[in-house]
């Protein structure tokens, strides 16, 4: 006889994601995995006096969600203890939220925060709007993130602490915006250079893994509330994983945490990275915890032309059209290939523009000749894409990274089509046409470049190109759409499976993990345009509520 159920949720109109059994009305859990999935009253000889019963009263129910990119410290960092305003801030709106922060803090302390726009990238280049933050902030050190979080602006104060002056080079891959009068940097930072910040910020925190740890815990918490109950984290550093196993050891950490360790010095200014992080690593993978993946960066972002394209940028300022080129030559992109391959991990390359793209399919071919099928790796951000190379993925087992949620009209969308042509600019997101080459597409937030984790903004996004804020007029690329029932999986079993998760959880099937989510509505039974306004009523992970009460 069967052991009983510690849970039986019924009455419930489950979605599985399991082809083979895609419907269901009740399950049954045991010791946190799934024993039933079936009809009603199927689970009935599996209950006794301890078995909790649910009753769902008719909603929805779905698999545990997948992020399959975020960055989930820093999430948590900007909800706990920084300055936190949305992408849609105007120059003056920031300004003024940073002279009310600054009247809250110690004259020493930083202000730290974000997300700016792409958009303000051409004001904020300019000695004047350094003026302005330095007087906002009364000589308090300022370091604000931008939308893509390769960006940062920066205050006087900040300047002087990271020892910029105007003879300072700018570091390799990295620009430190100057006065065209006497080359002393304006406070923007763009790539690499925003290390430099990252760094002389980290000074002033007193216990860094405490810091790593609450922000940890506190980003679990908003991605449960989201319903998702596993992810991946982009680029991993050594305090991450060491608060994730912190928590996790002691039972605080409520979802499957992938890591992505970078190999080369990053935009965080991180002290451990390449061999000397990898050899480390495994003492802090735990049975949630699991860092299996290594991080390139190909490239940077469009916004700023440090994307690497096919065809060069619009003309700047000064009449340049410049073309940019991959970050990484092919040689060291296939070394760390056969290296992560040879350790029995994926790699996870950011890659933002079509030529990086094509570089990173070009390496992985190569090493798939050499060495035959591998791990999954990871194109993330797969969004200007040459049509010529639209079908390499699925031939190579190259997972679409779809993130972050711009894969509608947003304000990302309009700084690239500042930079870049617009028939480029609006081939952005290829994402019907991956699917139908057999590539395997898995969502992401890029937490917190797209505010917050939610993924049924991104969701909605998915299935019409639109806005779901309405804060952009029309479509981006409508023929680019993906129906409702592939949408969820992009969202739930495809994560998984590029995880590397696919056998624990996904889909709601018998000897998966117990992660679930309960929905107020039924997406089948809405319109496509409300699916963004979706609430998560509550979510099981293992079987245990995370997050809400049913």
């Amino acid at each position: 006889m069967q052991a009983a159920a510690d849970l039986i949720l019924e009455n419930a109109k489950i979605y599985t994601v399991d082809t083979g059994n895609p419907w269901a009305e009740e399950v049954a859990v045991r010791k946190g995995k799934i024993i039933y999935v079936g009809s009603a009253g199927g689970a009935h000889a599996l209950r006794n006096a301890q078995t909790r019963v649910i009753d769902a009263k008719g909603r929805m129910v779905l698999p545990g969600l997948g992020d399959v990119h975020n960055h989930h410290t820093r999430g948590g960092q900007l909800d706990l203890f920084e300055l936190s305003f949305p992408a849609s801030a105007t120059f003056d709106q920031i300004i003024a939220l940073v002279g009310e922060r600054a009247e809250r803090l110690g004259s020493d302390e930083w202000i730290c925060g974000g997300i700016w726009s792409s958009e303000l990238i051409p004001r904020l280049r300019t000695s004047e709007a350094r003026a302005a933050l330095d007087a906002a902030s009364g000589g308090r050190p300022v370091m604000l993130r931008d939308d893509s979080l390769h960006n940062r602006w920066v205050n006087s104060r900040a300047i002087e602490l990271m020892g910029l002056t105007a003879a300072t080079p700018d570091p390799e891959l990295g620009r430190i915006e100057r006065d065209p009068k006497n080359g002393a940097p304006v406070g923007l930072l763009l790539e690499k250079s925003s290390a430099l910040a990252e760094r002389a910020a980290l000074v002033s925190i007193a216990d860094p893994i405490a810091r790593e740890t609450a922000s940890t815990k506190r980003a679990v918490e908003i991605l449960n509330g989201y319903g998702v109950t596993a992810y991946q984290d982009a680029n991993t550093t050594l305090t991450m994983l060491q608060a994730l196993a912190g928590l996790d050891r002691r039972g605080e950490l409520n979802a499957w945490c992938v890591g992505s360790l970078p190999v080369f010095d990053t935009l965080t200014g991180t002290e451990f990275f390449g061999e000397a992080l990898i050899s480390r690593s495994e003492q802090y993978r735990t049975p949630h915890v699991r860092p299996d993946f290594l991080k390139l960066f190909m490239d940077g972002v469009p916004m700023t032309r440090t994307a690497a394209m096919l065809e060069a940028y619009l003309p700047d300022e000064h009449g340049r059209a410049t073309v940019c080129h991959s970050f990484l030559r092919l040689p060291d992109v296939v070394h760390w290939l056969v290296r992560a391959e040879t350790l029995g991990k994926g790699v996870k390359v950011h890659c933002a523009g079509d030529a990086a793209v094509r570089d990173i399919l070009d390496a992985v071919e190569i090493v798939r000749r050499m060495r035959g099928p591998g791990p999954v790796h990871h194109i993330a951000h797969a969004s200007f894409i040459d049509p010529a190379d639209i079908s390499r993925f699925a031939e190579l087992n190259v997972v679409a990274d779809l993130c972050p949620a711009i894969w509608f009209p947003c304000a990302i969308t309009v700084a690239n089509a500042a930079v870049i042509d617009a028939g480029r600019a609006e081939r952005y997101w290829p994402n019907r046409d991956l699917h139908a080459t057999g590539a395997l597409l898995a969502a992401g937030s890029d937490w917190p470049v797209v505010g917050l984790p939610d993924p049924w903004f991104g969701l909605e996004g998915l299935v019409t190109r639109c806005n779901p804020k309405r804060l952009h007029p029309g479509a981006l690329w409508p023929e680019q759409a993906l129906d409702l029932e592939t949408a969820l999986e992009v969202y739930t079993r495809n994560p998984a499976r590029a995880m590397g998760l696919g056998h624990v959880t996904g889909s709601i099937e018998i000897g998966k993990s117990a992660d679930m989510v309960v929905l107020e509505r039924n997406l089948f039974e809405i319109e496509p345009g409300r699916i963004s306004k979706t609430r998560v009523l509550a979510t099981f992970f293992e079987g245990r509520l995370v997050h809400g009460e049913i």
